[in-house]
């Protein structure tokens, strides 16, 4: 029997003959320096021929090079012999060709003498270039080694002489610098030797580089030559710069001046206060220039006097000048959503698909958004309508968000109208608890009523009532906010009357007109509510006046202390104002500037009411209530005595032309129901002042008994 066969695969020992892989294919690197001489180079029998004739010649120079060491007189006749009978031969070439033109006898050929090294050297480049390039026959290349040799060359009818620097003597460099025109100064001439040092090193590196490394290297130099002289040229301005010269008041008034004279004059006198020491003159005081800035400051802005003068005191100049510039340009628009009916996301999606470009106001807050531009108007959009949004200034978010209300409180807006801050309070409260909307312009308490109305606010109890006296309406609040009316110093954006309007009798009228109404916001609080007991003051003014001597007067007055705001940014309020000084705890109140903020000028303070009472005495509290009704009496007498004679006649027919009874809003009573309208507020009056001051409670100390001096025996 035979094997059995098998007829499985053999196991492969390695790759196939077709498997194997081929190498990748090697490329010679690309470079762009010249190709050396190798061996390796496969040359032509031309080049072949011409590269041992170059050996020769080079030999032969070599020889010539050590017999002129060895022998130099015998080699200078050689050379002087040798150049002579090259001469000879040229004038005898010129005169055999001759010109075939008729106009020989005035026509002669030019000689250009080469006077540069930097000639010599492209002539031998392109000499070796025709070398190496060309196929000319092996007699014109000796004749064209013969003249090279001999120094001279001839292209045509044309000789060009090659020669070197060292050759020239210096006699002839005196002689050809005494000819010229002018004279070249030491600190020229250090430059120059300066760049001719430079050059020399670019020319040992340029062999090496390529032309446009060449042309780049010379170019950076060019401009670094450029930029140093633009710097001593600054310098040099600002050293011969003109300092400001005080104007004569004769030429002022003769002279018109332009605004943009008036500019730079602001300029001008803020350079020279920024270094009074350095740039001032020696006759005029400061005083002299900050009068003469406030002047310009008030034409330019249009701001008057008393305004432009409380600005300076608050602000560095620097500040200053940032401050009147922010004011000039109107505030971002900015809308806050109301959460009763809708999310911010879903309403800016909303205003989005109708064309509106708008970002989230910050990351302060959750509900305000800021609208860049808009295709329709936003005051009439179906979102709008619908009570989605408000049409809310940024800086009034503030105070509502420092009142931090809680639901199920009793809360009090002291001066509600419009009703923004008011809306904002019961969307925050999710219209739980109940919420007091006062103020005292029955016209612009309509506002009030159709906002809340529009947002679907149903928890607010709407009131027309003095704030003044509202202490005798209610009392008992967990929290109140009280937005202050005020000058409107912060505010100049949207109303720019304010800059020429306000003067120094409204600004008494407002702070008196505060301070009651905050002592009155005080008085309504309850100091025993288990969450509250916080009341915010704010105003839209930057005037301290008006913000941190209000405040002050408060803590005087109420058992009251300030609280942190609960807002994460914005300036620290006044502890210290010009001659003036407040309770330190006022660092706690909060400043907003239009050119830090990018908002109106706002001012916000929380207060904590601590006790009830009040610490002084009842006719010390209506002395100073007297006080502060005589102050807003005088201001509007002053105001009055200010006004024109016609206006005056205008406001007393108005006062005859009221209809008298009940339409004229306050019905006539008897003599019976005065005295007991009296009686009542003098009891209410009574039942929320104590006599005196709470006092803590005495704990009698325990005397300590010294057991040393103690006797033992009964």
């Amino acid at each position: 029997m035979g094997r059995k066969a098998e007829f499985s695969e053999k196991p492969r020992k390695g790759p196939g003959r077709k498997a194997r892989k081929q190498k990748p294919p090697t490329f010679p690197k690309k470079s762009f320096a010249p190709l050396d001489n190798s061996d390796d180079k496969k040359l032509s029998h031309r080049q072949k021929q011409r590269l041992i004739k170059r050996d020769q010649k080079k030999k032969i120079q070599n020889a010539k090079d050590k017999k002129f060491k060895l022998f130099p007189d015998e080699n200078k006749e050689a050379e002087r012999n040798l150049q002579n009978h090259t001469l000879l031969k040229n004038s005898e070439k010129r005169k055999s060709i001759g010109f075939s033109d008729e106009n020989k006898q005035w026509l002669k050929p030019k000689s250009t003498k080469n006077k540069t090294q930097g000639k010599k050297d492209d002539l031998e480049l392109e000499v070796e270039s025709n070398e190496e390039g060309s196929d000319s026959d092996d007699q014109d290349q000796e004749s064209e080694t013969d003249e090279q040799e001999s120094g001279e060359l001839s292209n045509g009818n044309e000789i060009l002489k090659v020669g070197s620097l060292a050759d020239i003597s210096d006699d002839e460099n005196e002689d050809a610098n005494s000819n010229d025109d002018f004279d070249v100064s030491d600190e020229e001439s250090d430059d120059t030797a300066s760049n001719n040092d430079v050059d020399e090193d670019d020319d040992v590196d340029s062999d090496s580089l390529l032309p446009i490394e060449r042309e780049n290297k010379k170019l950076k130099r060019r401009e670094a030559k450029e930029a140093d002289l633009a710097a001593k040229e600054m310098q040099m301005s600002i050293d011969h710069q003109e300092i400001f010269s005080f104007p004569d008041n004769d030429s002022e008034e003769n002279k018109e001046i332009t605004l943009q004279e008036i500019q730079q004059r602001i300029k001008d006198i803020t350079l020279v206060l920024s270094d009074f020491k350095k740039y001032r003159q020696e006759n005029h005081s400061r005083t002299e220039y900050l009068d003469l800035l406030r002047h310009d400051l008030c034409i330019y802005y249009s701001y008057n006097d008393f305004l432009m003068g409380k600005l300076m005191d608050m602000f560095p100049l620097t500040e200053l000048m940032e401050y009147l510039e922010a004011s000039e340009v109107p505030r971002p628009l900015t809308i806050r959503t109301n959460s009763l009916k809708t999310r911010r996301r879903d309403l800016a999606a909303a205003l989005i698909n109708r064309g509106v470009n708008l970002d989230p106001l910050g990351k302060w807050t959750k509900v305000g958004l800021v609208v860049y531009s808009s295709q329709v108007p936003l005051g009439a959009t179906p979102e709008y309508l619908a009570g989605h949004y408000m049409i809310q200034g940024a800086s009034s978010l503030l105070p509502v968000m420092a009142l931090a209300p809680q639901e199920n409180e009793r809360v009090l807006d002291m001066c509600s109208a419009p009703g923004g801050k008011g809306s904002h309070i019961a969307s925050i409260m999710k219209n739980t608890g109940v919420l007091f909307a006062n103020d005292a312009n029955r016209e612009r308490i309509k506002a009030v009523v159709a906002n809340f109305h529009r947002l679907g606010v149903i928890n607010a109890i709407i009131s027309c009532e003095d704030g003044c006296k509202f202490r005798n309406v209610m009392t008992g609040f967990d929290r109140i906010l009280l937005d202050a009316p005020c000058t409107g110093t912060g505010v100049v954006a949207k109303d720019p009357s304010v800059k020429s309007t306000k003067n120094e009798v409204d600004v008494q009228r407002c702070y008196n007109l505060q301070r009651k109404l905050l002592l009155t916001a005080i008085d309504c609080v309850d100091a025993k509510s288990k969450t509250g007991g916080y009341i915010v003051y704010s105003t839209c003014s930057v005037l301290p006046e008006e913000n941190e001597w209000v405040i002050d007067y408060a803590l005087k007055k109420r058992n009251v202390k300030l609280v942190p705001t609960g807002l994460d940014f914005g300036v620290e309020g006044f502890t210290k104002y010009r001659q003036y000084r407040f309770h330190p705890s006022l660092n706690l109140t909060r400043r907003y500037y239009p050119h830090t903020h990018n908002m109106d000028g706002f001012y916000v303070a929380k207060l904590k009411k601590f006790s009830n009472t009040i610490p002084m005495t009842k006719e010390q509290q209506e002395a100073d209530e007297k006080e502060l009704d005589e102050a807003i009496t005088n201001a509007e007498s002053v105001v009055n005595k200010n006004t024109d004679p016609m206006e005056k006649s205008v406001h007393e027919e108005n006062e005859l032309r009221r209809p008298l009874g009940k339409h004229a809003g306050k019905p006539n009573l008897s003599e019976v129901e005065i005295d007991l309208k009296k009686r009542k507020l003098v009891e209410s009056k009574t039942k929320y002042i104590a006599n005196e001051f709470e006092k803590p409670l005495k704990v009698q100390k325990k005397h300590k008994v010294d057991h040393k001096t103690v006797s033992l025996t009964p």
